[in-house]
């Protein structure tokens, strides 16, 4: 990895990104599936206190827990669609053909999959604020600890999305095969209610991953201390959090580039010829 190559691919993510700002079809779906789901929940369900932590917001918990699960969908769902689709049509390939091809187009994808996180970030917290009660952090401590939750759980999924995207069998395979443990783990990481309200074991399992974290640490943000009583140890646990999700970071990141590039080197011209007569096979029938 050098400097041309991370500009090469710092250049290759913005016009990614521009081309997604500007496709107005994809652009308005991908808004309805977070910022527009987000709000029709908290404006259906947000109207009271979280149970047994009084004080507490239900719009303001979600909140907090659509934020996360932005994150962790786009960078584990999204990104491993991608790539699963640029292998189908030979990108992958094209990219071993040129040096330092595959190390740019890596970072390219994450370029484009972090302006997307934060465009959904800042959208969502200007919702948050406009119909959810929602307060920005008033000290530079709470500012801080959001960016860095922000960073953390970024970095904790889109390596490890781009290391999927690399191991997926095929794009049209790729949502139904992420989709159900997504949701699972959406359901029992304590983004949408107390996590204590789950059964022990239950609790453990969602602490193993990082988007019970990142929503922990936004909630440390956003929510006031009478919520900790429906949090495990009656604690934020910042440190843990951190050590959690930077854990999680370095996992990613020293596994992407190798399965990555081990994808890559897999693939050659008669293997995406004879995937692609499959799939027309398939599309005839």
């Amino acid at each position: 990895m050098n400097v041309r190559v991370a500009k090469i691919g710092l250049r290759r993510g913005r016009a990614e990104y521009m081309q997604f700002l500007r496709n107005r079809q994809e652009f308005v779906s991908s808004l309805v599936g977070t910022v527009g789901v987000y709000l029709a929940l908290v404006l259906w369900q947000g109207g009271h206190d979280v149970e047994g932590a009084a004080g507490a917001s239900q719009a303001v918990l979600m909140t907090a827990g659509f934020v996360a699960f932005a994150v962790y969908s786009a960078g584990l769902l999204s990104l491993p669609m991608s790539i699963a689709a640029d292998r189908e049509e030979g990108t992958l390939l094209r990219m071993r053909t040129v040096p330092d091809g595959v190390p740019a187009y890596l970072i390219g994808r994450a370029v484009y999959v972090l302006a997307q996180i934060g465009t959904y970030v800042a959208l969502m917290l200007a919702a948050g604020v406009a119909f959810a009660g929602l307060a920005l952090p008033a000290s530079p401590g709470d500012w801080l600890t959001l960016a860095w939750v922000l960073v953390l759980g970024t970095l904790s999924v889109v390596p490890l999305g781009a290391a999927l995207g690399a191991l997926l069998p095929g794009a049209r395979n790729a949502a139904g095969i992420l989709s159900l443990p997504m949701m699972g783990l959406m359901l029992i990481s304590g983004v949408m209610f107390p996590v204590t309200a789950m059964p022990e074991p239950v609790q453990w399992v969602a602490q193993a991953f990082p988007l019970y974290w990142q929503g922990l640490g936004l909630r440390s943000v956003f929510l006031p201390d009478a919520m900790l009583a429906a949090e495990i140890g009656g604690s934020w646990r910042l440190a843990e959090a951190a050590a959690v999700l930077g854990a999680w970071s370095l996992a990613g990141l020293l596994l992407a580039p190798v399965l990555l590039l081990r994808a890559a080197r897999r693939e050659s011209g008669t293997r995406l010829a004879r995937a692609q007569e499959r799939r027309a096979a398939q599309g005839a029938l």
